[in-house]
């Protein structure tokens, strides 16, 4: 049976993601912070879909997380790393407090995440980062958001070329305007929901479910010649002029 460890899994893409591997045949595992989203993952999702307390930026907490991971599952065929967090300002309101967060969670965490799951990677196992279209696409306000998911598309091509004698195939999703609990955090009015419509040519939002399936594929042996790419899952956003 398949195995998969998901950062942010307790929520929009990621839980969407885990249900869906769970109807695949996956063992899943799961990651969050937030003591309401966890409750919920845990009551929503199916029991055996083993539901963590894990903050990215405590390194403790990862090498925790692991610990619980092997002892349930012995090895990871999927490493689906889709925590981040996203507040947009403008460069002049940017504080450092806020600097720094994005920066733990979005890179570093990420990045020790991903080391500290390396050892339990079945060879020809599969990773996947969620990165996003703000990173070749620009958004008012998203400096910050964009440049520090963006530092995982730059390792990327040599992530893929490190993890290739393994057989590791190593990939990046950037969704586009998604359906998730984050548009409502985001406080975004109506105006501005139809404003971001205008610009995509599918004239709609893309939903958690799009975006899983892309993942559920990346993990799938139909991507086995797939490395080192990114997805964009944006309903053509920033095709045209």
């Amino acid at each position: 049976m398949p195995t998969a460890l998901i950062t942010g899994g307790t929520t929009g893409i990621g839980r969407a993601t885990a249900a869906l591997l769970h109807t695949r045949g996956y063992q899943v595992a799961v990651t969050g912070q937030n003591s309401e989203s966890l409750a919920r993952a845990r009551l929503e999702l199916p029991d055996d879909v083993l539901v963590i307390r894990s903050d990215a930026r405590v390194l403790s907490d990862t090498d925790a997380l692991m610990t619980r991971v092997s002892e349930r599952f012995g090895s990871l065929d999927l490493l689906f790393l889709n925590a981040g967090v996203f507040r947009p300002a403008p460069v002049a309101d940017v504080t450092e407090e806020s600097f720094d967060k994005h920066v733990d969670v979005n890179f570093k965490g990420q990045y020790f995440t991903l080391q500290q799951a390396l050892p339990l990677m079945n060879d020809g196992g599969s990773i996947v980062l969620t990165v996003g279209i703000a990173t070749h696409r620009g958004s008012p306000g998203a400096t910050v958001g964009a440049a520090t998911r963006g530092a995982l598309m730059a390792m990327l091509p040599s992530l893929a070329l490190e993890l290739a004698p393994r057989r590791i195939r190593v990939n990046t999703v950037s969704p586009g305007a998604t359906e998730t609990p984050l548009l409502d955090k985001l406080g975004i009015p109506q105006s501005g929901r139809d404003a971001m419509r205008t610009k995509i040519p599918f004239e709609r939002f893309g939903t958690s479910q799009e975006v899983a399936e892309v993942v559920a594929f990346l993990a799938s042996d139909a991507a086995g010649y797939v490395t080192g790419q990114d997805v964009a899952v944006a309903g053509g956003y920033g095709l045209g002029a």
